[in-house]
């Protein structure tokens, strides 16, 4: 009995903590069905001490729901007043008198009547059975009663077992259908804001252009750039460069201009795909020079400049020579100039650098 009792008064606190919060209605309900159990559970003074159930009843007494709270102090009232009765009457020695149950059933111990026995010619003693008026026995029909209460025990005991591990099993099962239902985490529909407008703006300008690649890919790429969160990739990389470079508007700023420039370049497609894909990771962007972000064109227009640069270099202050014993093989013509330079050792031939003044061409051989 006294674990059915803690188990009624488990669920009944379960029950309460949940009314705080989710579906407060049907775990208020929940919990008032347990507590009237509680109170129609045949308790007594032994079984209040053992369990320390009403100690811990005193908690619902001060619980936010105020049906939950009137309903748990009318139930300590209960108790107390079993508790007063049952102590006073061991006091006044009515340790044989009459014993007063939870539910007002009353039983004379002390005058219990004995059944007649008779003899036997074997020496044993039968006892007489006293029929009732339906030709039953008593001793069949206290049997009969015992078994009632120990049926109605029993299926109180397995009801609140089977609410207890409902109650157990359905958070569970709602959390794995979630897990398995949001593998990824679903696409925030606004920004998420900090408390600094110039932060907030650096958000903008990264989602506008990371919103762009949708409509830049190609048809093999569409459902995993669709899949990507443009904000949530916007508010990361913000992040880091917050926390690596600072603000904005301090030291990094032309930091900050580089990556925004070539974000939103229109003639850079692929860096920005790579960003919100997650190729490039928002750590590697803080070290990534401008020549590193540009797009292949601009890479490639890059290489020129700096070929060129470093023809003009090579060729320096040297004297130039014209003459017609060269042919361009662009245009065809003989008017170049050209200047000679010891880019190997010094047993080896000079190089030759020849420039058309037509066509601007440049070659060069040995």
């Amino acid at each position: 009995m006294e674990k059915e009792l803690v188990e009624l008064y488990d669920a009944a606190k379960k029950a309460a903590d949940a009314a705080l919060s989710g579906d407060a209605e049907h775990e208020e309900s929940r919990c008032i069905d347990a507590l009237e159990q509680l109170k129609k559970f045949p308790v007594n003074y032994k079984i209040l001490v053992n369990t320390q159930v009403g100690k811990h009843l005193k908690v619902l007494t001060k619980h936010p729901r105020q049906t939950i709270r009137a309903f748990a102090v009318d139930l300590i009232e209960i108790w107390k007043g079993i508790i007063i009765k049952e102590t006073s009457k061991n006091k006044n020695g009515g340790a044989d008198g009459k014993v007063e149950s939870a539910n007002g059933d009353r039983s004379k111990p002390g005058k219990m009547q004995k059944s007649p026995s008779v003899k036997v010619e074997k020496g044993e003693t039968v006892k007489a059975e006293r029929n009732d008026r339906n030709g039953t026995s008593k001793s069949e029909s206290m049997k009969k009663a015992q078994n009632d209460v120990k049926n109605e025990k029993t299926d109180r005991a397995a009801s609140v077992k089977v609410e207890k591990s409902a109650k157990e099993v359905k958070p569970f099962s709602g959390t794995k259908k979630f897990s398995s239902s949001s593998a990824t985490p679903p696409k925030l529909t606004t920004m998420i804001k900090s408390n600094d407008a110039t932060r907030d703006k650096i958000r903008e300008l990264l989602h506008e252009a990371l919103s762009k690649v949708s409509g830049e890919a190609d048809e093999d790429l569409v459902e995993i750039v669709n899949a990507s969160d443009p904000i949530r990739v916007a508010v990361t990389v913000e992040s880091v460069l917050f926390e690596k470079w600072g603000p904005s508007n301090g030291a990094q700023k032309v930091k900050y201009r580089s990556l925004m420039f070539n974000l939103k370049d229109s003639n850079n497609p692929d860096f920005r795909r790579k960003v919100l894909l997650g190729v490039v990771e928002p750590e590697q962007l803080i070290n990534m020079t401008s020549a590193e972000m540009a797009s292949e064109q601009r890479k490639q227009e890059n290489q020129k400049i700096t070929e060129k640069a470093l023809f003009e270099c090579e060729r320096g202050m040297q004297p130039k020579a014209t003459t017609d014993q060269f042919k361009c093989g662009r245009c065809g013509q003989r008017k170049c100039t050209y200047y000679q330079m010891q880019t190997r050792s010094a047993d080896e031939p000079m190089t030759t650098y020849v420039t058309c003044v037509v066509c601007n061409n440049r070659w060069k051989f040995c």
